[in-house]
């Protein structure tokens, strides 16, 4: 009886399920443990200062916070999965994860006074959260640590994942491997990372970034670091099917999707597996000749 095989990565598709469960039991535990102990050390406090708060007001109070986090978090960890940070994205990407943060703040002050006026009145009493500018202050304080602390899990999580796998990240420095064989066309290219040799169907590259004297083949979802030039890995290739669009980058033609134009010229490619790639503005004449298979004006002159 013949097996089917599975499709192309399947083996990456449940690593990252795995991790994702993992992390989200860490959070779980994590959250639901500060609640428990928040709750007993406040008590304490209470106790200590004679100041009179019932048990299930101290509770509230931990839970409510816990709770609204937990919601939270699925969408952050889908955000970190859609715009990670790599060493060559991080800058571009900084300010949108701080305006992510004063989202997460938003969401988690709103949620839990929610929760806790709705105890609160179930309780026949009411919740008066105090002065909304010194609250939002004070929560944003504490929820930005809170929120980079689960980006820097989330990343950390990935990038060993990566590494038990034998993934190199994205702009890592690769191990020392044969150079590009003298070959017009090839077929594959023998890389090395992490004391193993993979062989890479050029069919399967789906774009290349320059990394120093290295060049990273991106295929499903993997980064593969070649010893070559970019300049000297695009002359071997296919010009009807790969093509230059930015000084770092070089892409297969039938993985873009869109070209979406940006201030200045420039223009934002949007990838078949769902990620941007930047194109400059001398190249796009180029990529649209390649595209439609037109010559270039370039050329024509």
């Amino acid at each position: 009886m013949t097996s089917t095989p599975l499709p192309p990565g399947h083996d990456l598709a449940r690593d990252h399920r795995r991790r994702r469960w993992f992390v989200v039991a860490f959070w779980l535990v994590l959250f639901g443990s500060s609640a428990v102990s928040g709750t007993i050390t406040n008590g304490i406090d209470a106790e200590r200062y004679h100041v009179a708060f019932a048990a299930w007001q101290l509770a509230t109070f931990e839970f409510s916070s816990a709770v609204v986090s937990l919601l939270a978090l699925p969408f952050l960890l889908i955000a970190c999965d859609r715009w990670p940070l790599h060493a060559d994205t991080w800058r571009r990407r900084l300010p949108l994860y701080f305006l992510g943060s004063v989202a997460w703040c938003a969401f988690h002050v709103t949620g839990m006074n929610l929760i806790r006026m709705g105890v609160f009145h179930l309780k026949g009493m009411q919740y008066d959260p105090g002065s909304i500018g010194l609250l939002a202050i004070y929560e944003y304080l504490k929820d930005v640590r809170t929120f980079f602390m689960i980006v820097a899990v989330e990343h950390l999580v990935e990038w060993f994942g990566r590494r038990l796998k034998g993934e190199a990240s994205l702009l890592a420095a690769p191990e020392e491997g044969p150079p590009v064989e003298p070959v017009d066309r090839p077929e594959r290219f023998l890389v090395r990372k992490l004391g193993q040799d993979f062989l890479v169907a050029t069919a399967d590259i789906e774009w290349a970034q320059a990394s120093g004297n290295y060049v990273n083949l991106r295929v499903r979802g993997r980064d593969y670091p070649l010893r070559s030039t970019l300049a000297a890995l695009e002359a071997r290739l296919d010009p009807a099917l790969f093509v230059r669009v930015h000084r770092s980058y070089v892409v297969r033609l039938a993985q873009v999707t869109s070209i979406e134009p940006l201030d200045a010229g420039d223009a934002r490619l949007h990838m078949a597996d769902g990620s941007q790639l930047p194109c400059s503005r001398r190249y796009r004449e180029s990529l649209r000749a390649a595209a439609t298979g037109a010559e270039p004006l370039a050329a024509r002159a």
